[in-house]
């Protein structure tokens, strides 16, 4: 196997945020799940993502939930906390609360209010990297922001303290096998695929670590794919990667970036990890859509179980 031997690196999932009808922090879900996710013996829990409604997080809780998470991992694996205001100067207070709540690494994306130019994401991530307390992953995620950060803004923060690495989650298969090209050999640099379709192929190229949505029901499974792609396993990679695939289209399907996160909760739902509400405004599914999603969990052998994480995995994995 290829070591891992950079500080971050792995499967880091990005958590749903559970909350209640009523759009409280439910923080016993918050605790299955990441307890869900430590059994399945992730390297990484990222709160405050994409995947976690992030921007219709209400501070407050945001602190909160980083401050439960932190607790509730105790060292067991490393925490990430994204950061997503559109003001520098929040964004910045948000980070730096979130070293002292405990976080290992913080991770950055573009504002997203105003269309911004190109040479406009170098001033704005040098001032970031310049201003948190401890070390920051960039997020490009161009389908929120609209708009990819340049490889040459990378290249020129290359060599700052803070920056530790990149997670990129543009569907651009040329562009992540530039990122391991020209980045992948440094030492105190990770490179993180968001892509689910490009995990497995950029594993076994050399990437770091990923960041897979299924992560939230599947941990083990990523893992799984993980240790084939890092020994070089092609095979197993994508043995298990069309498994992940399998059951990340049970959500993602034919939805929104939005509806999918519903739908996710909702599956999550079934096995007794979260509720399926939504932070406004997103909606939850409605009763016909939760029926025909425990349908489908049904035929992929995602049952619900008392045992869920395992079971399910079981299950699924012995799937032809």
């Amino acid at each position: 196997m290829k070591s891992n031997h950079k500080k971050y690196h792995g499967v880091v999932v990005p958590m749903v945020t559970p909350v209640t009808a009523t759009g409280a922090l439910d923080e016993a879900a918050a605790r299955r799940i990441i307890d869900h996710l430590l059994q399945g013996g992730v390297e990484g829990v990222f709160v405050l993502g994409t995947t976690g409604e992030a921007a219709s997080v209400a501070m407050a809780d945001r602190i909160r939930l980083v401050q439960l998470t932190t607790k509730q991992v105790a060292g067991r694996a490393q925490v990430y906390a994204g950061i997503n205001e559109n003001s520098l100067a929040d964004a910045v207070q948000a980070g730096n609360r979130y070293f002292g709540a405990g976080v290992d690494a913080v991770v950055s994306i573009l504002p997203s209010y105003y269309p911004l130019r190109a040479q406009e994401t170098l001033p704005y991530f040098s001032s970031i990297l310049d201003r948190l307390e401890g070390p920051v992953i960039l997020y490009n995620i161009p389908a929120t922001t609209k708009l990819a950060i340049p490889l040459e803004t990378i290249e020129s923060l290359m060599g700052h303290p803070q920056f530790a690495g990149l997670k990129d989650s543009e569907n651009n298969a040329a562009r992540h096998e530039t990122i391991l090209q020209k980045w992948g050999g440094r030492e105190n640099f990770s490179i993180f695929v968001g892509v689910g379709a490009l995990m497995g192929k950029m594993l076994l190229r050399g990437a770091d670590g990923i960041v897979p949505s299924v992560g939230n029901l599947l941990p083990a499974l990523c893992q799984e794919m993980f240790a084939a792609g890092r020994a070089g396993d092609k095979s197993k990679t994508e043995q298990v990667e069309k498994k992940l695939t399998e059951a990340a289209t049970l959500y993602q399907r034919d939805r929104t970036l939005g509806q999918s996160l519903a739908a996710l909760k909702a599956a999550m739902s079934f096995h007794g990890l979260c509720s399926p509400a939504m932070l406004s405004p997103l909606l939850p599914l409605t009763e016909k859509e939760l029926d025909a999603l425990r349908q489908e969990m049904v035929y992929l052998g995602l049952t619900p179980a008392p045992d869920a994480g395992t079971v399910a995995e079981k299950s699924l994995i012995g799937k032809s």
